[in-house]
């Protein structure tokens, strides 16, 4: 949707549902600011939760001719 397309919505829409709008946007712009704060990764949060087969490297079988 273009910014024009979307301030044509608005602009029909009565004054009441403009502010709910409004309040909307409002919301998603501080979701989005504090998502950005609070970004910052922290090593190991996953380990333990993957586990890996002793045979995942092993050849698969039925691709031998794709192997070559």
């Amino acid at each position: 949707m273009t910014d024009i397309q979307l301030y044509t919505k608005l602009s029909d829409l009565p004054t009441d549902l403009k502010d709910k709008v409004s309040n909307y946007i409002d919301s998603l712009l501080e979701k989005k600011h504090s998502v950005k704060a609070n970004k910052k990764r922290v090593a190991g949060l996953a380990e333990g939760l993957i586990d890996l087969k002793t045979n995942f490297d092993d050849p698969i079988e039925g691709f031998e001719n794709y192997m070559k």
